[in-house]
């Protein structure tokens, strides 16, 4: 019979992998904490009428990209292919809402079909963060300014740019989809397929065309900032003089207009080239009008996330994981004559009262070659437990590849202490 393997696209992570999973998620939490944000979670099922109303029927996300099916009511569920709409749908069911200031963040998966690829994956995980019921751009600078301090802890911040656009108002953003469509209609048979595709349904996405010759021939195209209305120009210069006076560098990309229907004024990406072409790792920006298009009042929000699969692969790439995060315990039991594992079980509990947070393993095996074995775990203290004359535990403890032998109880722990208030 042949074997069952995970769906193409859709990827288990194994205990090697974990810590490294580990270490991304709870520096993002770190960071998330001392901003005073709180963390939401929502179901991964949601009706399917939610992302269409949210996203936009026209996109590729909703065209191509959703797993959607019917329920046995008939009714249409889909596996969400992205976090902001259930996060709206969440706070807006539950009232955290209307005449409220909100910072939330979540993590979990996310679900889009589409052609697998290193770092793009048909299940993915993202974390975001999205904000209600701040209008000004002191909460833009807030969240671009969070990103820019989770990079440095990471050690990402010199392979990340920040790329910033304005796309004005709803109206203004009209004026000039308008213009650009009356541009683009008369040089159609230019476009690459895809843009042909895209000038019917949602133009604006052409701006992001990776076809050389479409992106030369938006050289002559309309300007995105020519249209902005004034409230979001002011709106803009207030954002960029903050990260200013942070000394936090950027570029204005005139063309950035990011993938979904429900964005407004501030968008920004985190792109990086350390892993091949060039890719984004991190976007967001505001969307002021989503709360009411989904039936809630109006409510100014802004937000991001980012691609968990991604970031780990550029802290893999750049070999920016410390040590110490692979490595799962920090002392290994083993016993080095028989008949005293009930005893070992015992001594590890006592060790990890004294010393909470000591990550102790205990060798659940034979003693054949019992102390190479211990050794080469690669853990920064090794416990060789045996008994002496009197019954009592005693042992050899190697820490950093220095043995001491013959330890009784009291200085084993002595040394452990040492150890464990250097962690």
């Amino acid at each position: 019979m042949a074997k069952i393997k995970a769906i193409r696209g859709m990827n288990d992570i194994l205990p090697e992998q974990t810590p490294v999973w580990q270490y991304l998620e709870n520096t993002v939490k770190d960071v998330l904490s001392v901003y005073g944000y709180s963390e939401i979670r929502m179901p991964v099922v949601e009706q399917t009428n939610l992302f269409k109303r949210s996203i936009g029927e026209v996109t590729d996300i909703v065209e191509k990209e959703m797993y959607t099916f019917e329920d046995r009511n008939g009714e249409s569920l889909t596996l969400r292919p992205e976090g902001t709409a259930s996060c709206v749908r969440a706070a807006e069911e539950h009232g955290l809402l209307f005449n409220q200031m909100q910072r939330f963040w979540y993590q979990g998966p996310m679900f889009r079909y589409e052609r697998p690829q290193k770092g793009r994956y048909r299940q993915f995980h993202q974390i975001g963060v999205e904000t209600f019921g701040m209008a000004n751009a002191d909460i833009d600078a807030e969240v671009i300014l969070l990103s820019a301090r989770l990079w440095k802890r990471l050690g990402l911040l010199d392979s990340v740019t920040l790329q910033l656009n304005s796309l004005g108002s709803n109206e203004a953003r009209a004026e000039y989809k308008a213009a650009l469509v009356e541009y683009l209609e008369q040089r159609k048979d230019q476009l690459d397929e895809d843009s042909q595709r895209r000038l019917e349904t949602n133009p604006l996405r052409i701006l992001d065309s990776k076809d050389e010759k479409t992106q030369s021939l938006l050289d002559g195209a309309p300007v995105l900032s020519d249209y902005l209305d004034e409230e979001s120009r002011e709106h803009f210069a207030e954002l960029t003089a903050t990260l200013d006076a942070a000394g936090l560098s950027y570029e204005i990309n005139p063309r950035l207009v990011r993938g979904l229907d429900y964005y407004c004024k501030t968008v920004f990406e985190w792109v990086t080239d350390k892993l091949g072409a060039q890719g984004t790792v991190c976007a967001g920006g505001r969307y002021d009008g989503l709360v009411k298009q989904l039936g809630g009042r109006p409510t100014p929000a802004v937000g991001f996330a980012m691609g968990v699969e991604r970031l780990i692969l550029m802290l893999e790439t750049l070999n920016l994981i410390p040590e110490a995060v692979r490595q799962p315990f920090d002392v290994y039991l083993a016993a080095d004559q028989k008949g005293i594992q009930s005893k070992l079980v015992l001594f590890a509990d006592q060790l990890r009262d004294r010393f909470p947070g000591l990550r102790v393993r205990i060798h659940c095996g034979g003693l054949k070659n019992i102390s190479q074995k211990a050794q080469q775990t690669g853990a920064p203290v090794v416990l060789l437990m045996k008994e002496d004359d009197n019954q009592s535990l005693c042992g050899s403890l190697w820490y950093q590849g220095e043995p001491a032998f013959d330890l009784e109880i009291a200085q084993i722990e002595e040394k452990i202490a040492s150890v464990w208030q250097a962690k």
